[in-house]
């Protein structure tokens, strides 16, 4: 074989799984991923327990309480902004807060917040939101300067050539006699 000589075709090619692996590396750093799945996490058992029958050995233990649909409620909830944290990260300080009162909540209400564990998981997972900020750009993507500072000279007079300091009548900055309302000095004309 010759240096010349074309690769076999899938030989040089990435393997989907490691493509795949990448692209989820990178839309999972993006957004607050683990604060959502441990706000899943915490929705399971408290949405669970309370519809379970635990059975240990000769002993059934129901959890059913009269706030069963409540514990219901709420471990949906969670379930659902945990979800809306992977995929709407622009609601992570409502997302967050809320399921830290929704796991506050859980604890009178579904049998100890699911035995504690989706009260810990919930509360968790709730401050992980909140405290989750968006990454900065990398150095390659990030402006320097504005547009305006690049273009202008480093030498340049702090006032404009040729510029007279006007008295204070006829200033084009004086606003003192505008509002909103009547638009003077032209200033929210059309023309």
């Amino acid at each position: 074989m010759s240096a010349e000589t074309p690769a076999a075709p899938g030989q040089n090619d990435e393997h989907y799984l490691q493509v795949f692996r990448r692209h989820f590396r990178e839309w999972r750093g993006d957004r607050p991923f683990w604060a959502g799945l441990y706000i899943v996490f915490g929705g399971f058992p408290i949405a669970y327990f309370p519809y379970a029958h635990l059975h240990l050995g000769h002993l059934t233990l129901a959890m059913s309480t009269t706030a069963g649909a409540g514990s219901l409620i709420i471990g949906v909830l969670l379930v659902v902004l945990g979800i809306s944290l992977w995929f709407q990260k622009h609601v992570r300080t409502f997302a967050g807060v809320a399921a830290i009162l929704l796991a506050l909540v859980s604890i009178p209400v579904a049998n100890l917040g699911g035995f504690l564990i989706g009260f810990l998981f919930a509360l968790l997972g709730g401050a992980m939101a909140v405290s989750w900020v968006p990454g900065e750009p990398e150095e390659g993507y990030a402006v320097s300067k504005s547009l305006d500072e690049q273009d202008a000279p480093q030498d340049a007079p702090a006032e404009p050539v040729g510029y007279e300091a006007a008295d204070d009548a006829a200033d084009p900055n004086d606003l003192s006699g505008t509002s909103p309302n009547t638009g003077a000095n032209g200033r929210h004309s059309a023309g």
